[in-house]
């Protein structure tokens, strides 16, 4: 049996989901094939989203007209901004929400998509011709012919679970792995290697002492995720607990080490250095004699629990007899207990920056397969990838983020450039330009370009619109307002700041850190007056605002530096030169260069191994 499409998409996690709706929104016949729809968009792990500059991401994945900030806001069951006591750029959200809710949201939206069909089935075979891909073959026996295909099969490559001495293939707990396609892709020159990630022990809420607990609310401000709709909860906000393990929990930890697969040879595999198991945190840190465990719902109505910080492989009980040993978990009853997974994944220096691979013509590669972990850089990774194969079904320029445009585009730069030695996870910090790529104007940055590409709709473009109208009207304001010292003296002093000497303009008083738009505005009518023509989204645009006020000197700064540093993105290499032959390069960078074959000298700049000095010859050479 035959199907014809313009893309199929192999897998329906984070990725393959956001994949999937760009393509078939763009107007491509999109066909995303997953072993089971009921599990679409599945939160393998913690059923959270954003975090630290991952909730950047989730926000320019909407300001793209993607789908991950929509589907969280409406199914989160509790809201945080991270980092709040540092600048606007460190700011991150975050949400807990209702895993199996999330997965219905998801499959709603895209049953529902114009041009996009679901397949129940698993692909075991890549079909390509004359360096060229043509389609995929299932274990069912079905030919699907596609003009573009879409690789986003999380972990469940050849995925092979471990706890303790026990090993089980599968890609999830209780769900199969996926055997012969990896080789099928590999048979055409692609490399692949092994990773690994783990999960913590799933807890029944009934068991649990949360008298020994200290409690974490969330938050109800005006804050989400989505540029698009309000900010009401839909379901019902749950706290999550705190508690620390202890040196008896320790000890019982250490005692298991011997049949850890992470330390008796059993995985060799690469696990996330940046979400390490309880057993590696005790081997890292022997003097430590607590780490901090944070007890998260699954759920709006469900008993089941996540305990985030202890992610192991251990055998099941020494994981219970450990966690015993805390006092909150003395009665503890688990659902299943953590464990680890070894999958495969495709070493993304193979790949150009629209995550299409550079020896298979229309073969994308876009999630975990590309050596990250985390959803929303899967889900980042998944709406490049699904535009990108649309447009080169039906024409257009290749759409590619720069690293100062999104935090999308650092992850995506750094994957192709820079490659994988452990999975790969967003922080603010692997930003250069992290006061341009803030929370607050994702929105400003993307959405006018995803618009322009036909992706972002004419609703989105126009809140677009108004917003930065809005927020010009408020800056223009202050700029031109001027302020008399004996009129503002008091309101100054009553908001704990110096009186002024002379008058000023309002931008003046606002810059200060005491002072904020909205406690300003309280004493100077005109500028109330003008804050209350505004009807829509009012805290946003106000937050907004303020930011570009307080902050002007250091974007500017910043966006000086960027442009300056956009002189060598546009200084194009690729394909002029003959990197074995230049012994004027250090014998590293000729390696390096010939590997990754940058578009550009600012690309070539950032591969590990290549010196300013390479820099200088590849500049001279370009006649630079």
């Amino acid at each position: 049996m035959d199907f014809n499409y313009d893309v199929i998409v192999i897998g329906a996690g984070h990725a393959g989901c956001e994949a999937a709706a760009a393509s078939a929104n763009l107007g491509s016949k999109t066909c995303l094939i997953t072993m089971d729809m009921n599990k679409i968009a599945q939160m393998s792990c913690n059923p959270a989203i954003g975090g630290i500059a991952k909730g950047q991401i989730v926000r320019e994945i909407d300001a793209l007209g993607g789908y991950t900030g929509l589907v969280t806001d409406t199914t989160a069951i509790q809201f945080r901004i991270l980092n709040r006591s540092k600048g606007p750029a460190m700011w991150s959200p975050r949400a807990q929400c209702d895993r199996g809710k999330f997965i219905w949201a998801w499959r709603e939206i895209l049953e529902n998509i114009p041009n996009l069909h679901i397949w129940q089935d698993t692909v075991c075979e890549l079909l390509v011709e004359d360096g060229e891909v043509r389609g995929v073959k299932t274990v069912w026996g079905v030919t699907f012919h596609a003009k573009c295909v879409i690789v986003t099969a999380g972990t469940f490559l050849n995925g092979l679970m471990h706890i303790g001495s026990n090993m089980l293939p599968g890609g999830r707990m209780a769900e199969p792995a996926s055997y012969k396609l990896t080789e099928s892709i590999a048979a055409h020159g692609i490399g692949y290697g092994r990773m690994k990630t783990g999960t913590p022990v799933r807890i029944d809420g009934r068991s649990v002492h949360y008298e020994d607990m200290e409690i974490q609310e969330g938050e109800a401000d005006f804050h989400k995720f989505s540029f698009m709709n309000t900010g009401v909860r839909h379901l019902k906000q749950l706290p999550c607990w705190t508690c620390f393990t202890n040196e008896e929990c320790h000890e019982i930890l250490r005692g298991g080490l011997a049949e850890s697969p992470l330390f008796n040879g059993q995985i060799q595999s690469i696990g996330p250095r940046y979400c390490p198991s309880i057993e590696t945190k005790i081997v890292t840190f022997p003097d430590k004699p607590q780490h901090q465990l944070f007890l998260e719902p699954e759920g709006e109505t469900t008993q089941e629990l996540y305990l985030n910080g202890f992610s192991s492989s251990l055998p099941m009980n020494v994981q219970i007899e450990a966690l015993k040993k805390i006092p909150a978990f003395r009665d503890m009853v688990i659902y299943r207990p953590g464990y680890a997974i070894e999958y495969d994944y495709f070493d993304p220096t193979q790949l150009k920056h629209t995550l299409e691979t550079k020896k298979i013509k229309n073969l994308f590669f876009a999630g975990q397969v590309n050596g990250t972990t985390g959803y929303e850089e899967a889900a980042g990774q998944g709406i490049i990838a699904g535009i990108n194969a649309h447009i080169n079904c039906h024409g257009g320029e290749p759409f590619t983020l720069a690293r100062d445009e999104a935090y999308i585009g650092v992850l995506i730069d750094d994957l192709v450039t820079k490659g994988v030695d452990e999975p790969y996870r967003m922080f603010t910090s692997r930003a250069e330009y992290r006061i341009l790529l803030r929370m607050d104007d994702a929105d400003m940055r993307l959405t006018e370009r995803s618009w322009k590409l036909g992706l972002a709709k004419n609703d989105r473009y126009e809140l677009l619109k108004s917003k930065r109208e809005a927020v010009n009207n408020i800056i223009e304001f202050a700029r031109t307002y001027s302020i008399k010292a004996a009129l503002i003296n008091p309101a100054l002093e009553s908001l704990g700041t110096t009186p002024l000497r002379q008058g000023c303009k309002l931008v003046d008083l606002i810059n200060r850190p005491q002072i904020t738009i909205e406690n300003i505005a309280e004493h100077v009518n005109a500028f109330k007056n003008q804050l209350d023509k505004i009807t829509d989204r009012k805290e946003e645009i106000i937050e907004a605002a303020e930011i570009l006020i307080k902050y002007e000197g250091y974007i500017g700064r910043e966006r000086i530096i960027a442009d300056k540093l956009a002189r060598l993105e546009s200084i194009k290499i690729k394909g002029k030169f003959d990197y074995a032959n230049l012994q004027s390069l250090s014998t590293e960078a000729r390696q390096k260069l010939i590997k990754i074959d940058p578009e550009t000298i600012a690309q070539a700049s950032r591969i590990p191994g290549v010196s300013p000095s390479d820099i200088n010859v590849l500049l001279v050479l370009s006649g630079r």
